[in-house]
């Protein structure tokens, strides 16, 4: 047991200005514990409370030489643990934050990029399976669906009715709705 456990916080304090490390290690000594259940209590994380308490005390280590306290030792400490722990739950949930912010974008990213390759795809399969129909019932269905002429236009164009041209439409449509079904069933 030293002689300095038996100082009072005050003269250990004074020492402790003046480069005491064996003041200081009292210090630490006779706080510390009292310190991380402090901070355990707020926090709930038996090892963040124990780095913010050497977090504590390495800052008044460090600053040693230009500390003020005007109040008891005691108080000085628990309000610098207090504060430590705030700025610790305040930096947490910044990083909780960023993390989820991140988190979204990539999600949101992912799933945008999926959804275009999953489109292209799609676009690929349509186009191919387009191609593969019966030449007259191909090129009604494209003056239809991609040149978006009306029948009666399709009709003049080509020289056939435009029932004809309805029902190659709908014969088109037919067959490549039971040839995409089951690709579409995958892709929604």
């Amino acid at each position: 047991m030293s002689v300095y456990s038996e100082y009072a916080d005050s003269i250990l304090l004074n020492l402790l200005m003046e480069d005491d490390q064996l003041a200081f290690t009292e210090i630490f000594e006779r706080y510390s514990t009292l310190l991380v259940h402090h901070a355990y209590k707020i926090l709930g994380d038996q090892d963040e409370a124990n780095d913010i308490v050497q977090d504590v005390f390495l800052t008044i280590w460090n600053r040693r030489n230009e500390l003020i306290i005007t109040g008891s030792l005691s108080s000085y400490l628990y309000k610098a643990t207090k504060n430590k722990v705030l700025n610790y739950i305040a930096h947490e949930k910044v990083v909780s934050r960023y993390s989820n912010s991140i988190s979204d974008f990539i999600e949101n990213v992912y799933v945008l990029a999926d959804s275009n390759l999953r489109e292209k795809e799609l676009e690929a399969i349509i186009a191919k399976e387009i191609a593969l129909l019966p030449e007259k019932m191909r090129e009604v269905f494209l003056l239809r669906k991609v040149e978006e002429l009306s029948y009666d236009e399709i009709a003049v164009k080509l020289n056939i009715t435009d029932k004809t041209a309805k029902q190659q439409v709908y014969n088109s449509v037919k067959i490549l709705r039971q040839k995409l079904k089951s690709f579409l069933n995958v892709f929604v």
